[in-house]
């Protein structure tokens, strides 16, 4: 007897205890009492009895019971019998696969560990930032990878992000991650669609039943109609201020509720911290390389004798100020007393204005911010027919352009130009900073200017005591017209400092200054009251000789070459020689200054090609 029928038997045994009860004991009360237990007894049973009952368990086809089936031995069917089977299934009322299901039903996790699982989960957890991004490409790339988690998280067709711009009042995707390829790339405009709720009234919005008429008008971010019926959309707030919609969406009816909102504010909150990081990070990034574009000009190693000095120390100053894709630096001439474009720099392939272009005061941005001392902000130049420098130029860029004025005491001294394709490129914060910066470089500016009036009054160069250009051209016209008058001879020595790119890197800085004054100090050594010396560029020198010949100033220069030749130069500790070379010319009976030049240029331009370190004369 097996343990379920001996509880059987015990509770059945209890009936006939209380029926004796009833016949055995002598006190009235006590029979009464023991009937009515029996009578409750019995009914019980009769009424409960199914529900302590196992339902006995019939084959299919021999109705055989559950005691029988088990007592008969199992006889495996034989391959060989010609009779017929059946499979019957484990569960009789087991999932089909419908349309009604078919995104629901999950294929069964595995849980067999692949051999690669340790370098699969590392390649994940590692995965690096691509080194050619910015800051606004980090907040992409990461929140691509949120956008990815939410959607695996809610099974959901697409999780998209968008940016609204409250002053155009408009709806930009930034990241999605989607079952679709048809999502579209424009901005939506505020009007009466599921999106466009959320940031007008700033509340969640969850539909659960989308019909197919409606979706094209409901759910706007899609090309073409995707058979989406649900759809969650969150806004977003970042210091009180609406920025972006955080959206999912799926094929199914009913995938989302209430919790799916409240779920998706964790996220919300997530993206914002991440936005307050990075827009911080952002911020001293900025500030850090402003700082180095405004300490490149103020080095002690910055000299700003000529005008490249200026233009190398600005290009490498702008490159940290602010982001552009094409500059201009209007530059005061107060030689010319006109404004021209000094340095123009293109970073895109589009059509721009050259480079010593006059600015038109008069109907132009860069003229306006001139006369006004006033920076100019445009935000978007297609928005009107502006002129940036002349009302003739083909400029075909669209975006945003500043101008700001280099001003010092009370003095235009030129300005600063940047474009950009992007529209609005430019904040009130970004101007606020060229206007306080700018006063460095207008210093600079001024300076420069100031010392290239002062120069053009001189008749000397400063740094070899010989005539500078200008006033040499002047004194060699009036002594070939004394020349002419009194039959005179005269010659000319044009003498270039030979090229010595092997000695220059003997030295740790630039010897040029030190070389040009030894050997203008040679040449000074050798001149007479008759004799005019002038400097006509970096290395090339010349003699004017009144009352010699060619012959003589040819036996003249020779031993001057052999000279300097032989005369080692000590620059930076060191001692090394250099070599000249020299062109002769006569200009006896010649009035044209340039006629002469010339005729010394050949000479020297022979000597140079036979190598250098020559004299060549041209009678």
């Amino acid at each position: 007897m097996d343990r379920r029928q001996k509880k059987r038997f015990l509770f059945f045994l209890i009936f006939p205890v209380l029926l004796s009860v009833t016949f055995f004991v002598q006190d009235v009360a006590i029979r009464i009492i023991a009937l009515l237990l029996s009578f409750i007894y019995v009914g019980s049973i009769l009424f409960l009895r199914d529900s302590f009952r196992k339902p006995p368990i019939f084959d299919l086809q021999t109705g055989e019971s559950e005691t029988e089936i088990q007592e008969k031995p199992h006889t495996p069917p034989s391959l060989d019998e010609e009779s017929s089977f059946e499979i019957i299934a484990k569960h009789p009322g087991s999932q089909i696969i419908t349309e009604a299901n078919y995104f629901k039903v999950k294929a069964p996790l595995s849980l067999e560990k692949p051999p690669d699982l340790k370098e699969r989960f590392s390649e994940i957890v590692n995965e690096e930032l691509p080194k050619e991004i910015g800051y606004d490409g980090q907040f992409s790339f990461i929140l691509e990878k949120i956008l990815s988690v939410i959607k695996e998280a809610y099974v959901s067709n697409t999780a998209i992000f968008f940016w609204y711009n409250k002053k155009r009042e408009k709806l930009s995707v930034e990241r999605y991650v989607s079952n679709s390829s048809e999502i579209s790339k424009n901005k939506l405009a505020i009007e009466d669609d599921i999106l466009s709720k959320i940031v007008t009234t700033g509340e969640p919005e969850l539909m659960s039943d989308i019909s197919k008429t409606a979706e094209a008008d409901v759910i706007r971010y899609y090309t073409s109609p995707q058979g989406i019926k649900s759809f969650v959309g969150v806004p977003i707030f970042y210091e009180k201020e609406m920025i972006g919609v955080l959206a999912i969406d799926s094929k199914m009816n009913d995938s989302f509720g209430i919790e799916t909102i409240f779920s998706l504010g964790r996220f919300v909150r997530l993206i914002t911290i991440l936005i307050n990081i990075f827009e911080q990070k952002y911020s001293e990034f900025v500030s850090q390389r402003r700082l180095h574009g405004l300490l490149s000009l103020i080095t002690p190693s910055s000299s700003f004798e000529h005008e490249k000095d200026v233009m190398q120390a600005l290009e490498k100053s702008i490159e940290f100020l602010l982001t552009w894709d094409a500059f201009v630096f209007v530059y005061y001439n107060p030689m010319a007393k006109n404004f021209k474009t000094m340095r123009v720099k293109n970073k895109t392939s589009l059509k721009y204005i050259g480079e010593n272009l006059e600015i038109e005061l008069n109907g132009t941005l860069a003229g306006k911010s001139i006369l006004t001392g006033l920076p100019v902000k445009i935000d978007d130049t297609s928005a009107n027919d502006y002129k940036r420098f002349s009302k003739n130029e083909d400029v075909t860029f669209d975006g945003s352009f500043v101008v700001i004025p280099l001003v010092f005491q009370n003095q235009n001294y030129g300005a600063l130009c940047f474009e950009s394709l992007r529209k609005n490129a430019y904040s009130k914060s970004d101007i606020d900073f060229l206007l306080n910066s700018v006063g460095i470089l207008s210093f600079i500016i001024y300076s420069f200017a100031t010392q290239s009036v002062l120069k053009s009054y001189l008749a000397i160069d400063i740094e070899t005591k010989a005539l500078n250009a200008k006033t040499f051209n002047e004194r060699v016209s009036e002594e070939l017209i004394k020349a002419k008058e009194f039959s005179i001879d005269c010659s000319i020595a044009l003498i270039r400092i030979d090229e010595f790119l092997e000695q220059e890197s003997l030295f740790d800085g630039n010897p040029f200054n030190k070389i040009v004054s030894s050997i203008s100090e040679m040449i000074l050594a050798d001149a007479n009251p008759y004799r005019l010396f002038g400097r006509l560029d970096e290395k090339l020198f010349a003699v004017f000789f009144l009352n010699y010949s060619s012959k003589d100033v040819y036996i003249w220069a020779e031993k001057l070459r052999v000279k300097i030749a032989r005369q080692p130069i000590s620059v930076i500790a060191r001692q090394t020689t250099f070599t000249i070379s020299a062109g002769v010319a006569s200009a006896k009976g010649k009035t044209d200054t340039e006629e002469v030049l010339y005729n010394a240029n050949l000479a020297l331009e022979k000597a140079i090609e036979s190598g250098g370190n020559k004299v060549r004369n041209i009678n």
